[in-house]
């Protein structure tokens, strides 16, 4: 997923924005899905995106304090997502440098 967004701790990333990609992996029970042939037997991707999205819209400072709100976001929105893991690309950082990207990957299990 691909995103226009405002974090970072620099005063420039707050005003200026840069470009993120999100990945994101899950587990749930898709049997029901599998057999049905229907959207309400799993969950849609269409609406984790928007779920990223929204959480995208919040600036934070640090890449670790979004990840954390897209992973525990998902895990509360979706009740049947057993497992989830995502990863926040920065591209292009300002740090000085030629440096395509920095990422954080978090993952967390229902208890």
């Amino acid at each position: 997923m691909s995103f226009y967004a405002f974090h970072g701790c620099f005063a420039e990333e707050s005003t200026i924005g840069t470009h993120f990609s999100v990945d994101c992996e899950f587990d749930c029970d898709t049997s029901k899905a599998e057999t049905s042939d229907n959207i309400e037997d799993t969950i849609s991707y269409l609406d984790v995106y928007q779920t990223i999205k929204q959480q995208m819209e919040i600036p934070s400072h640090l890449l670790e304090h979004l990840c954390r709100r897209i992973v525990d976001c998902l895990l509360e929105t979706y009740p049947q997502m057993d497992y989830c893991k995502v990863r926040v690309h920065k591209l292009n950082p300002p740090l000085g440098g030629q440096i395509k990207g920095v990422s954080v990957c978090l993952e967390a299990c229902r208890p």
